[in-house]
């Protein structure tokens, strides 16, 4: 495990995540492949969208499609004759040409249109004067595609801004008209259309990832269109989705003449007065995951608390009473981690400082650890290759600067984790893990049950329990990420996301990983 081999293995299986234009390349390519012109696999799109919003909505509904002239205005269209052909006669369709031309696909899909008599079709050259939209109605947006380089702007703008206002149901096709696929920086978002749904072709958009596009975006669902996976393979990507494909070839099913010991020994730096609950569900979440051994090392009066709520870890009590003084270490482990609820006084981050200087193994770093970094920024330039840092993003912007929207933090995160040569695990509902090389792996489980005090602390035992039984800490790091979302999934299917705890989330490790191992279901996939 962790060899070339499987490394690579775990690159193809990962869903990629492209850039508009190399999404191009792709269905160039997937023409070609299938012998097929562009034209067809547009209808192949209109298809997928026609059933999708069949699925949702009767013939009766009134439904008003805005295209744009480009493909995917043309897509627009041949949904709205699919549909026509269906019988779903209260549509009205407003293709707008107000440019030099339209692309070659929309043109043939216009001429089609305009042969049907009984269809409610305008085309908007010049002056337009919007239909009534109310909340009955359904929208389909299919101005502008990922494609769109400039923010919309004069009426276009003005007509977003008019579905918006209107209250209807909106369905964008591609993207909502007005977001980029990838960095929407200095986008206003009042000139979008804000879609209750995205219907996406194939592969998802990096901007669908970051929080700031939620409202926009609304509900998102993949459209398989069966693009050419040769070509898909054979192009690199910096971002990529994490799903069960990918973490199922690098989990180790246990081999059945082995002890504890082949398993790995973790020590983890956890707790002070009145936050020993922080190193008890760290301790429990490591020998969740697997891990042989685990070790807490805390304040001396949290060794009661240790030894009955978590019996099967070992305790290492510090000299100090109430809080950490001491991170030496002492025995031979594979893992160390360091931070739930230790605090952040100065003989704290005096022992963190110490062992990062003399730390030579695999090393996760998270909450107050981190906030004893912020403390003392020189400890950034003592991180040992490799670190695993696991921050929400108060302590990414206690760590690295105030950031005011996810675009900025996902932008810094990528430039620290090169800067530092680290890891960082960027929590949140996509936990984005940002590797040296400036890769990103969105994480694609998790829900927003695990909200909740202490989940951030199953996460660095589950993590470090992966480091402890020999996995690269990139890996790891996202097999951890995946893993801990998905023990969430399953204790919110159990027992609701409202009354999920962190510890219910510890507890249902073992059984998400057997799911992953066996090929079972998943609940919640995207």
């Amino acid at each position: 495990m962790g060899n070339g081999a499987d490394a690579k293995k775990h690159i193809i299986l990962t869903m990629k995540i492209f850039s508009s234009a190399a999404l191009q390349e792709i269905e160039n390519a997937t023409c070609e492949a299938q012998n097929i012109d562009s034209i067809e696999l547009l209808e192949r799109t209109a298809n997928a969208v026609c059933y999708e919003i069949m699925s949702r909505f009767l013939p009766g509904q009134r439904i008003v499609v805005i295209a744009g002239p480009g493909n995917n205005g043309g897509v627009a269209l041949a949904a709205a004759r699919l549909l026509f052909e269906r019988g779903y006669r209260n549509l009205e369709i407003f293709l707008f040409n107000t440019g030099p031309r339209l692309s070659h696909d929309c043109d043939e899909e216009r001429k089609k249109l305009i042969t049907i008599d009984e269809i409610d079709f305008t085309e908007v050259s010049r002056e337009f004067h919007p239909p009534y939209l109310s909340e009955n109605d359904v929208v389909v947006d299919a101005l502008f595609g990922a494609g769109l380089t400039d923010p919309l702007t004069g009426g276009f703008a003005m007509l977003a801004r008019y579905c918006n206002e209107s209250g209807a149901y909106i369905i964008s096709l591609d993207i909502p008209s007005g977001l980029r696929g990838e960095w929407n920086a200095n986008s206003l978002q009042r000139d979008m259309v804000h879609a209750n749904l995205t219907l996406t072709f194939q592969i998802p958009r990096l901007s669908f990832f970051l929080e700031d596009n939620a409202d926009i975006i609304g509900e998102w669902k993949l459209l398989d269109l069966e693009y050419d996976q040769e070509k898909i393979k054979s192009i690199s990507s910096d971002f990529m989705l994490v799903e069960a494909k990918s973490v199922r070839p690098l989990l180790r099913p246990r081999r059945p003449f082995t002890g504890k010991r082949d398993y790995g020994s973790a020590i983890i730096f956890a707790g002070s007065t009145g936050m020993m609950g922080a190193s008890v569900m760290c301790a429990r979440a490591t020998l969740r995951s697997g891990a042989g051994l685990a070790t807490v090392h805390s304040a001396w009066r949290g060794m009661e608390v240790v030894q009955t709520a978590v019996p099967e870890a070992m305790f290492e009590p510090d000299r100090n009473e109430h809080f950490i003084t001491d991170m030496a270490i002492h025995h031979a482990h594979q893992a160390v981690a360091v931070g739930p609820g230790i605090g952040t006084r100065d003989k704290t981050i005096d022992a963190l400082e110490s062992l990062l200087k003399n730390c030579q193994t695999p090393l996760l770093l998270d909450a107050d650890a981190l906030n004893c970094i912020s403390k003392r920024p020189a400890l950034l330039t003592m991180l040992p290759q490799n670190t695993i840092l696991t921050p929400h993003i108060g302590e990414f912007d206690r760590l690295f600067g105030e950031h005011h929207t996810a675009e900025e933090r996902l932008r810094k995160a990528i430039e620290m984790a090169k800067h530092y040569n680290v890891i960082i695990v960027l929590k949140g509902h996509f936990t984005a893990t940002v590797r040296p090389t400036g890769k990103v792996y969105f994480n694609s489980t998790g829900n927003p049950g695990m909200a909740t005090a202490g989940a951030g602390d199953v996460l660095t035992g589950v993590i470090t329990a992966f480091l402890a039984q020999g996995y690269r800490p990139e890996h790891a790091a996202t097999m951890g990420v995946y893993i801990h979302g998905l023990a969430g999934d399953l204790a919110a299917q159990e027992i609701g996301e409202a009354g999920m705890t962190a510890s219910d989330i510890a507890n249902y490790v073992g059984r998400a990983i057997r799911i992953i191992l066996n090929r079972g279901e998943i609940p919640n996939p995207l």
